[in-house]
């Protein structure tokens, strides 16, 4: 009898570990991103989100460092209290760690902003596959469901705004020494930032295959003025 319980609980363990593993939200790395959306991701290519880890190398931005009293001479590419704003999925399953480092995940990339993209992006692939066969819609809920972020505001918060004296309340140590008091140009304001092609990409015509709520609040601005891509699907 008590093998018996004994194989339940195991059955019961071995069940759970499987269930946390299916409900994880892992980080994959923009170039199954890019795959597809081949023009948001050139874009990206050449934006400030994308060198982001050229910054933590040594001799890089001098002034700003002397500015923000760290040492321009030091390679910050493994420090643990910089690396994290600077990379995609950092300290999360699947992101960036610097004892492994991934370099489609190098960067503050697609994944960073919309999400980790294991649950949603085999979403976009049958949808599109569904929209381009029978011009049949899906809804943009389940995206959300599977876990694309399509607000992100506070994801660029907890960089950007993470200080001592942060109006933002989510503000925790390791804090970044890149404040509005060391220089001005620190200043963030997310709707004015979010809006610069220079820092995130270039937006581009959507196909229509999602409808419906939630929707990035700058979703229809951006359709408005938006560039027709080689392929663009991606959801804001």
């Amino acid at each position: 009898m008590s093998h018996r319980i004994t194989l339940v609980l195991a059955a019961a363990a071995l069940f759970a570990v499987f269930a946390g593993s299916a409900s994880a939200q892992s980080f994959e790395g923009r170039k199954k991103c890019s795959s597809c959306h081949k023009s948001q991701a050139e874009s990206w290519g050449d934006t400030a989100h994308a060198k982001a880890m050229d910054s933590l190398k040594p001799n890089t931005k001098a002034e700003a460092k002397k500015k923000a009293k760290l040492d321009p001479k030091k390679d910050y590419t493994k420090d643990k209290d910089c690396v994290g704003c600077h990379v995609d999925g950092w300290g999360k399953e699947g992101g960036y760690t610097v004892e492994d480092p991934n370099k489609f995940l190098t960067g503050v990339g697609c994944e960073s902003c919309h999400g980790p993209g294991s649950k949603y992006r085999g979403i976009h692939r049958k949808a599109g596959a569904a929209f381009e066969k029978s011009k049949k819609t899906s809804s943009r809920q389940v995206l959300a469901d599977a876990g694309q972020d399509f607000s992100f505001e506070e994801s660029c918060n907890a960089c950007h705004l993470n200080y001592k004296g942060s109006p933002w309340k989510g503000a925790k140590e390791p804090y970044t020494p890149f404040t509005p008091e060391v220089d001005k140009k620190y200043t963030f304001n997310f709707d004015k930032y979010v809006k610069d092609a220079k820092a995130m990409h270039e937006h581009y015509k959507l196909d229509g295959v999602f409808t419906g709520e939630p929707k990035f609040k700058y979703h229809d601005e951006f359709q408005a003025n938006a560039k027709v891509g080689k392929k663009a699907e991606v959801e804001d």
